[in-house]
């Protein structure tokens, strides 16, 4: 990567994202990013116009910037359609003319290995299955009603199941990270009590990586099975230990050296040569959730 691609990119680590799926973007053109900033600029203004506070606590005639851009380094294989780069900034009236504006809200479309999809679309539309996002919800809000008028797409919140967030545990394992990296921990929900209760499961990540690799048959690749007989192996050690039933509970979040996930459809990326990886693997749940 360039130092200014790794800079950007660096952006997207440590910050949790919201996940949304979207259908393919009619009319979109990389060309035209500066005149979609201007224009969300001015819907944004009209919403605020409007009288509707935008946030608790903010003033409400605080200068919005918006910024447009493509993210092309974000790329499973050459011919994906570049991510794009949504940011918001703002100075509130009472900072000086000449300061920083501040980062408040981020948002980004991205396609990484989604080819399936791109091949059954017509050439007007534009395939970008996956969107982020990070700030306000009523930022989100503004923001993906105006790219779904403009665009005639449709967004969708994406949650993820307990089979996918297994599939994210095994994948994330399987990758090689230094010695010093932070445990696994794999967090089960157990139903049917009143009061909400969580069991956390942490896993040196050392130990998370052999047992995978004794389970993996043909390396770079993974199979259902691999990942069913990797939690089962999990859950037998935790039951051995403190005779609990894991596979009576609902896994709802996972967390390694490479990301984080949560069911309610979270996400952290933790190291960069991961991230087109990680956002593979997302592309395809977008897909999944929007055809």
């Amino acid at each position: 990567q360039e130092p200014e691609d790794a800079q950007r990119t660096a952006l997207l680590l440590r910050k949790q994202w919201s996940l949304y799926g979207v259908t393919p973007l009619y009319g979109f053109s990389d060309a035209h990013l500066k005149d979609y900033a201007r224009m969300l600029s001015a819907a944004i203004a009209a919403e605020k116009q409007k009288g509707l506070a935008v946030e608790v606590g903010v003033e409400l005639d605080m200068d919005i910037k918006v910024a447009v851009s493509s993210l092309p380094e974000l790329k499973g294989r050459d011919h994906d359609q570049a991510a794009i780069l949504v940011q918001l900034s703002s100075r509130s009236p009472s900072s000086p003319k000449n300061s920083e504006k501040k980062l408040i809200w981020s948002g980004w479309f991205c396609c990484v290995s989604g080819d399936d999809l791109s091949k059954n679309v017509p050439e007007d539309f534009t395939c970008l299955p996956l969107f982020l996002a990070n700030g306000a919800e009523s930022y989100t809000s503004i923001v993906g009603s105006w790219f779904q008028k403009t665009f005639d797409c449709c967004f969708r919140r994406l949650a993820i199941s307990p089979l996918n967030l297994s599939w994210m545990a095994a994948m994330w394992t399987a990758c090689k990270v230094d010695k010093t990296a932070s445990a696994t921990e794999l967090v089960f929900s157990v139903p049917g009590l009143l009061q909400p209760l969580d069991i956390s499961y942490a896993i040196h990540s050392e130990d998370a990586k052999a047992l995978w690799d004794s389970v993996q048959k043909t390396p770079g690749e993974i199979t259902q099975e691999e990942v069913d007989v990797f939690m089962d192996c999990l859950y037998s050690h935790f039951h051995r230990h403190f005779k609990i039933h894991l596979s009576a509970t609902k896994l709802v979040k996972v967390s390694t050296a490479i990301a984080s996930a949560h069911c309610d459809g979270t996400v952290k990326f933790l190291q960069s040569e991961h991230l087109t990886g990680v956002l593979m693997l997302l592309t395809e749940l977008a897909i999944s959730e929007i055809e």
